[in-house]
């Protein structure tokens, strides 16, 4: 399997765990009175299924994001160049009046 496709997959299962960790975090908080509305209605496993795969979507992208950015070769050298404000001097300028 290429590296890119392994990279892809791991990413993607590592986004999908954190959902599965931030949707716990939101029922064990029951924010919003999360946890009483999916856990009283009939259709309360498919609530709770889209919340997860929606959520896994958004941070499985992010992960995969950052993974991929954090790839970039880092630059060598100095970084920022000389300091030019000691070379600066105030210049006097004329005002022409009308």
């Amino acid at each position: 399997m290429p590296k890119l496709i392994r990279l892809y997959i791991t990413q993607v299962a590592i986004g999908f765990a954190i959902s599965a960790v931030f949707i716990a975090a939101l029922l064990l908080l029951n924010v919003a009175n999360l946890r009483g509305l999916i856990f009283s209605s009939d259709s309360g496993l498919i609530a709770l299924a889209m919340l997860w795969f929606m959520n896994g979507i958004v941070f499985a992208g992010v992960q995969f994001a950052w993974a991929i950015m954090s790839l970039a070769e880092k630059p060598e050298g100095p970084r920022g160049g000389t300091p030019v404000a000691h070379a600066l001097k105030p210049v006097l300028v004329k005002q022409f009046h009308k």
